[in-house]
């Protein structure tokens, strides 16, 4: 009799498990440092988001000026691009150019010991997309910057 409640609370939990890993992946969140790195070379998030939260902490010591860091997401195809585009904009637009339709989402820029985040809707991506998420400080692209796997 004993071995009853122990199946039944067996198999709740094995329904709470499989109900937490069928939930979609709706949040970025990356750290970056003094060395020009983000923590993670891949994020995957779900295209069935109705929104997507972007994390960023800089867990650097240095100011914005010397080392900022932001999060930009766009097609892979466009990342050369926007980071020439960032270098035009320059540091008060946060090395991204206003209003360019490449840029599917963008964080402001941060020093050492800063937070910040933004959010975009899950609509602007497409399952199985070719995405990624770059640095758009001047310099920073060629090495900060990883692929954005979309899932359904």
């Amino acid at each position: 009799m004993k071995t009853i409640p122990a199946l039944v609370l067996g198999l709740v939990l094995l329904g709470v498990a499989a109900h937490a890993s069928a939930a979609p992946n709706c949040t970025i969140k990356l750290q970056a440092n003094d060395q020009m790195q983000f923590d993670l070379k891949t994020a995957t998030v779900s295209a069935s988001c109705a929104t997507i939260d972007i994390q960023l902490v800089h867990t650097g010591k240095l100011p914005i000026a010397a080392m900022g860091h932001n999060v930009v997401v766009s097609a892979t195809t466009d990342v050369s691009a926007l980071s020439m585009a960032g270098m035009k904009a320059g540091a008060a637009a946060h090395y991204m150019p206003k209003g360019d339709a490449r840029v599917i989402a963008a964080t402001p820029m941060i020093g050492g010991g800063g937070k910040t985040s933004a959010k975009f809707a899950g609509g602007k991506l497409k399952a199985g997309g070719d995405y990624s998420f770059f640095c758009s400080f001047p310099g920073h692209s060629g090495i900060m910057k990883g692929k954005l796997v979309v899932t359904r």
